[in-house]
This record gives structure tokens, sequence and C-alpha cells, in this order.
């Protein structure tokens, strides 16, 4: 259960607002405002007083002392959006994600705490957590009971200890998603325990099932999972609902379903809204740019769904989903004031956005911008050894080839390393993966990433070990010590020369600034990428998926080149 957010005073307050004792901080005046629960728009008015909408209706309040009063004239308002399934360190951070979201209406994130788990002590990520509290929006999380990958030391970061602290917190409310679920059904118990314990505690479970069949989504059920976020067709939409799941349609940069799906589903007519939610799924930077919420709402729009039903996917039925309704995602006494003030309904950019009883945005200007934020708990990445020829040794007989951005599979390799470079007429690059503290390595080669990447380095990975790609050792080389010296960073290098890069200066993974300016470096960084031969989708997925192990069919992990289908290490990892 979610502990009190309002003190007594405060609550004591509220009631003297309504009474007239006391003035509310804010009166939105002949609003046309959706109630989520009887589905319909009403006329009236709406009292703040703090972060807290204290009445809804058609009378003025008896007191207006010091009380802004908004006049609308009848535009739309609609609850705050929020997103259901973020993953807020891809290349930004939580922080950061959060200041620019909130400009077009997404103002509540439910977040993955993966980089948390394998990057810092619980102490001091949730140090980071009770800082984020303080900031106008709200930030809710999942405990990962998995890594996604092999790692060395994954009994040492997934603990009861771990998992627990975790669990005991008020504002982790599911558990998952489950990318290990294979585990499941392999006999792990310690996974069962943590999702019983979990739902003991009344949280969700969100699932990772792409592709399953009904027998596994039955199976799935039945262990405990209560939601799933990969469906890429109607018909995996309609496999998870009648198999009892609350289902969560992507639009991602990998993953951009949402408009077929929802043309599917009115075309069957399947009378399901109330129990689908959206989401942009922890997209990169750049594909950022068109919106968040807003532009899945207005995806909907296009698709043909009802109004009521695109606004309620995008904030109540999360909500009341994640039995946080008494909060979030309805407009109504007791609930945050986080509110979208649109032009009309059929623009779901809003115009003016309220949060926690805070402007931010007001007549399509930014208003109240963040205060920098403080993330010395990741240790800067300073990387103290250098790489040697030795770190470039390939005699292996089997790489990895990309089929797309994120699947890979085993191939035979055939071409030859001469002078310490590869041919451009064919797309296979040197891949070595090292170890951050430089105790390992694995070297292999990598089919499909691109034809005339000379030399690339990237800290940002699934892991936060070091990747290497390229056609030139002696361009790896260079571009391994350019990220060297941001602490961080990915970088692209050509005859010794630095064509892109992006600081990652905290903890070598996350950058620190605002995502319009992330979003200009990861532009030009794709562009580059593309221009030598990268033709793919998303180059920063690729990047960070290369060592995860819940996608076929082989990775490379900090263990060795794993094959996922047998669950074991085909080629072991070397120390240096």
């Amino acid at each position: 259960m979610m502990e009190p957010t309002w003190k007594i005073e405060e609550i004591r307050n509220q009631i003297a607002v309504i009474d007239g004792q006391a003035s509310p901080t804010i009166v939105l005046k002949n609003a046309r405002y959706l109630h989520s629960m009887l589905k319909t728009w009403i006329s009236g008015n709406i009292w703040i007083s703090g972060d807290r909408i204290v009445y809804v209706g058609s009378k003025m309040p008896l007191n207006l002392t010091n009380t802004e009063v908004v006049e609308l004239d009848g535009k739309s308002v609609v609850p705050g959006y929020i997103e259901p399934h973020v993953h807020p360190f891809q290349l930004y951070n939580p922080h950061s994600f959060a200041d620019f979201a909130t400009q077009t209406g997404t103002t509540t994130f439910i977040a993955d705490n993966m980089t948390f788990m394998l990057s810092l002590p619980n102490k001091k990520a949730f140090a980071i957590i009770e800082q984020l509290k303080k900031l106008p929006f709200n930030f809710y999380w999942w405990v990962r009971f998995d890594s996604q990958t092999e790692l060395e030391n994954e009994d040492e970061v997934f603990t009861n200890k771990s998992v627990f602290e975790w669990l005991g917190r008020n504002d982790t409310i599911l558990g998952g998603e489950l990318t290990g679920w294979p585990r499941l059904l392999s006999g792990d118990d310690q996974m069962l325990y943590w999702i019983q314990s979990a739902k003991a505690k009344g949280k969700k479970i969100e699932g990772h099932f792409p592709g399953a069949s009904e027998r596994t989504l039955a199976k799935m059920r039945l262990f405990g999972a209560t939601g799933d976020h990969e469906s890429m067709t109607v018909e995996d939409v309609e496999k998870r609902i009648l198999q009892g799941y609350a289902v969560t349609l992507r639009y991602s940069s990998i993953r951009p379903d949402l408009p077929d799906i929802l043309k599917g589903i009115i075309e069957k007519e399947l009378n399901i809204f109330d129990h689908l939610m959206m989401t942009t799924d922890g997209s990169t930077p750049s594909f950022h740019k068109d919106g968040i919420m807003d532009l899945c709402v207005k995806i909907a729009l296009d698709s043909g769904v009802n109004p009521i039903d695109a606004y309620n996917m995008a904030s109540y039925n999360a909500a009341r989903y994640y039995n946080m309704d008494h909060l979030h995602g309805l407009i109504a006494p007791g609930r945050f004031a986080t509110l979208n003030i649109l032009t009309d309904e059929y623009n779901p950019t809003p115009e003016s956005v309220l949060s926690k009883g805070i402007w931010l945005k007001r007549n399509f200007e930014k208003v109240n911008a963040f205060t920098p934020f403080d993330w010395s708990n990741f240790e800067p990445l300073n990387i103290s050894y250098d790489i040697t020829d030795n770190d470039f040794q390939f005699s292996m007989p089997i790489g990895i080839e990309m089929v797309n951005d994120v699947i890979t599979k085993p191939y035979r390799i055939s071409v030859k390393l001469k002078e310490s470079e590869l041919s451009t007429t064919h797309d296979e690059c040197l891949l070595v993966l090292i170890d951050r503290n430089g105790k390992w390595r694995v070297n292999t080669m990598l089919k499909g990433f691109a034809t005339h990447v000379k030399g690339f380095a990237t800290s940002y990975s699934n892991t936060g070990h070091i990747i290497l790609i390229g056609k030139s050792i002696k361009d790896m080389k260079k571009a391994f010590l350019e990220m060297k010296k941001l602490n961080g960073g990915i970088v692209l290098v050509e005859n010794e020369e630095v064509i892109a890069s992006i600081p990652l200066t905290i903890g070598g993974t996350l950058y620190d600034g605002p995502v319009e300016e992330l979003i200009e470096k990861e532009t030009a960084l794709k562009s580059a990428l593309k221009d030598r031969g990268y033709h793919h989708t998303d180059a920063i997925y690729t990047l960070l998926f290369l060592q995860s192990t819940h996608l076929p069919y082989i990775r490379i992990t900090p263990r060795g080149i794993f094959d996922v289908l047998k669950k074991q290490v085909m080629l072991p990892a070397v120390m240096r």
C-alpha cells in the first residue's frame, strides 16, 4: 500500500478551503474536463489547494484571497499522462527525461530500476529517488529479478536483501519485467519466491513474453504475471486478454506496433479499451522529438479510437490497474493536481501543463525549469588501463550476425584480418567487449552492423562494460582513448579523427544535460553511422541489447559468447 501523501494539517487546510475558511491556490474556471470514470466531458470549476484537487463542480470558492483564477472558456482538461513502462536511462537520465516529457503532458512515470540495480548500492539509489520525489512529477518503480544478461556476479546483485529492500518501498509498485521467464519454466524457485512476495505486498508483475504461445501465457499467469507489453499483433492482444492479462501497447523506436494494433482492434470490434495502456517503452532520445504519451494519444485518435478511450489509455487505465487512481488518472477531489489543458480533445499535446499544483507550461511556453540535479552518487567512469594489440586477437570460427536491430544469430566467420584492418567491401566488423575495470575481454566478429565503420567505442551498454566495434584496430584504439578522455561516452572515429561523439559523464552511461541537446548529438551520431553502412532502425538499441540474453540467439556477455537457447557459454571470456 502507498503511504499517506498529505499530513493531517494539510488535509485540515484542504477541508477549510471547501468551507471558505481558507482560499485555494488555483481555480480553473469554466473548464470542460474529462471524467474518466463516467466517461464523459463535464463543464465546471476545478479547485486546487497546493498539489491536490479539493473540489470539482459548478460552484466557485467562497474565499478567493490570493487565488490564481484561470478562465478556461471551455478548453478541454484531461488528467496528466502516465507512461506505464519507461526505461529512463536510455542515454538520458530520469531527471532530464522528466523535464523534457512534462512539456508534452507526461508527468507520471512507472520506471525500470535496472540501471540502479547494476550500478549502485540500494542506499545510494534510494537517495536519488528521494531527491526526485521533491520535484513536480511522479516516479514509481519496478524491481528487476534478473539482469537479462549473463553476469559474472549476478548472485551478488540480485539477492534476497537487495530485492526485498526494493519490494519494501511504497513507490515500487510492480515486479519484473520478467525477461528471465524461461528460468521459471526450468525450476527457478528463487525467482518464483520473489514474484509471490511481490504479489503478497499488492504489487503487479509485468511479463516479457514476445511470441509466447497460449500455453506459455497460461503458465506465466499461474506463476503470477499480471500484465505484458510484448504484443506485436492484434492476435497477440487477444491471446493475452483471453488469459486475463492487462495489455500495454507499444509505440517505440524498434516496435512501432500501436497504429496497426489499434486499427485491428477496431476492425474486429473488440470492446477491450478499458484493459489497454500505451507506452513508448524507453525509446531512444531522437524518437521522442514528436512527443511521448501525447503522441500515443494522437496515434489512437488517428486510428479511430474514441477520444475518451484514447485519453483513458494514457492515464486512468494505468492508474486503476496499478492501484493508484486515488492519486492519479482522475480529475476528482483527493487526486494530485496534475492536469493537461488542451486546445481541444483532438489535440493531445497540451498548451498548458500543471503538475502537482505547479505550472510547468503556460500558453505553449515552458515555465519553472527544473534546477540541476546531483548525480554524484554515480561514480564517474575513470578508466585506469589502456588497450594494446594483445586485446585484438581474433581466432574464433563463430561470430555474431545481426538479423535486425536487436536479434542476432551465429554465423561462420570467413574473412581474415590482414594488417590490422578489415576490408570495407563486406559488412563484418571486429567486436570486443572489455570489462570496465579492465579484468577480462571477449573477442569475436559482428556481421551486419556496418560496412565502413572504422572505429567505434561505447561505455553505454546493458551492463556498463565497454564495447568496441570497427574495421580498423588503430581507429578502435583511438575511439577507446577518446571515450576514456570523456569519462564515458559513445565515440565514432575514422582515420584517427573523431566523427561524432556523445559524452556520458554520469557513470559512463548517462548524458548530463537537456534531452534537446542529447537529441542533436544522437541524431548526428546515427546519421554518421548510417552514412557508413548501418542500415537498421536504432543503433543505440543495438548497443544496449548486444549483451541481452532475453533475446535470441547468440549474445556477447561478460561470461563470454553465449548461446541463448542452449543456455551455455560457447566461448569464455579471456583474462587480460
